[in-house]
């Protein structure tokens, strides 16, 4: 009995790392999740990465800050929306990560692109989107505007120093909670 749970444990944790990584790759790519044998749901049965991660985004602060459980992992400061264009406040979660994204021009039409990882890229090399009403994004970015940080000056993203979100977005996964308040 006992060496057979034992099997069983090791299986799962070897499976369970293995999964994470590729699922936590598979999102950031739009791959469909890889089902685990016998296991209709892995979700329910292999733990988060960061299950007890979450991010809370103080607006009047103008600071995010990832705790894990209750304690202060780093904090980080950041611009957010300015008047006319706030920073949804609310309990969200992250629902995309991107690598070196592209930037279209939300005014301009679909035919003007910034290619990810240009210079002049306004969401800089790192995107963790958190808020969408379906056709417009709200998300965690770098920016090449460093003087923006600490104001409100965005269309309701959060701006970062881009050293800051390349640190941040290796340490939240999808599904991370995301609280926005006043």
């Amino acid at each position: 009995m006992k060496i057979e749970f034992i099997k069983i444990a090791c299986i799962a944790i070897s499976i369970g790392t293995l999964t994470l990584f590729d699922r936590a790759e598979a999102v950031e790519r739009n791959i469909p999740e890889t089902p685990l044998p016998n296991l209709a749901q892995p979700r329910n049965y292999l733990p988060s990465a960061h299950a007890t991660r979450r991010l809370e985004l103080s607006i009047s602060r103008r600071r995010v800050t990832l705790f894990q459980n209750d304690q202060i992992l780093k904090s980080y400061p950041v611009a957010v929306g300015k008047a006319g264009w706030p920073t949804p406040v609310g309990d969200f979660a992250v629902k995309t990560k991107v690598r070196n994204p592209p930037w279209q021009n939300p005014f301009r039409g679909k035919g003007y692109v910034i290619p990810g990882g240009a210079l002049d890229n306004p969401l800089g090399t790192r995107w963790l989107g958190f808020w969408t009403n379906g056709k417009n994004w709200i998300g965690f970015h770098g920016t090449p505007n460093r003087s923006s940080v600490g104001s409100a000056a965005s269309h309701g993203c959060v701006r970062m120093y881009d050293e800051d979100i390349q640190e941040l977005f290796e340490l939240v996964a999808v599904g991370t909670p995301v609280k926005v308040i006043r």
